[in-house]
């Protein structure tokens, strides 16, 4: 969990300086910059790219997990990156939601409470903040939406795929949006752009693996 967040982190706080390059431009690098890992790493350990017996599920995973990730890039244009990223971990209160009414899984009284005092934190921060837009707050409130999903999706894979097969699903995914997204809007890189735009892949790569991880434990340990 602590590498996933720390490469999440270090991911958001390089968008910030490429607030030149459109949303979908952004997660084209990203997802190219992960893919070199992602296909190195299933080459080495010769793991099936197609995966077992849920590649629907995981497309499925995909096309909303690179939904929530353009919905966030946008946001960034709009928002404060710390806004943005305290914004988006609502994603949680809506995964509660949705595992209540399609996992049939219980949600206990303490567990409300403490998803109503984060929903409270986030009317107080645009209550507070007059950086905070009400179109970026819509996009973020999106983005977690359907983030919420991806973490109902991932529980529905549960053990039965490799973590990385399902992050490489994610990443082509996202490699095709992101290329056909940025087309009427490429922005050439130049000098330090090209670093900041390669890092972003090295830092999504972990922070995608780590909690895909965390996700198969918590499953395991069920």
């Amino acid at each position: 969990m602590l590498i996933s967040t720390l490469a999440f982190a270090c991911m958001n706080t390089t968008v910030k300086y490429l607030s030149n390059f459109s949303a979908f431009q952004i997660v084209l690098f990203r997802s190219v910059g992960s893919l070199f890992f992602t296909f190195g790493f299933l080459l080495k350990k010769k793991i099936s790219f197609a995966g077992n017996n849920k590649k629907l599920l995981i497309l499925r995973g995909g096309v909303v997990g690179v939904t929530s990730m353009s919905l966030f890039f946008m946001a960034t244009k709009y928002l404060p990156i710390g806004s943005a990223v305290s914004l988006r971990y609502l994603a949680p209160i809506f995964a509660a939601i949705f595992a209540v009414f399609l996992l049939k899984e219980k949600i206990k009284l303490i567990q409300w409470f403490f998803f109503a005092l984060a929903f409270a934190g986030v009317l107080v921060l645009k209550g507070f903040d007059k950086e905070v837009s009400g179109y970026g707050l819509l996009l973020i409130f999106i983005s977690a939406i359907f983030s919420g999903f991806v973490y109902i999706i991932l529980s529905k894979i549960g053990k039965s795929e490799h973590p990385v097969v399902v992050v490489n699903y994610f990443m082509i995914i996202s490699t095709l949006v992101g290329l056909f997204g940025s087309i009427n809007n490429w922005v050439m890189p130049i000098g330090k752009e090209w670093l900041l735009l390669g890092i972003l892949g090295v830092f999504g790569y972990f922070g995608q693996v780590y909690m895909t991880k965390l996700f198969k434990w918590l499953l395991q340990a069920k």
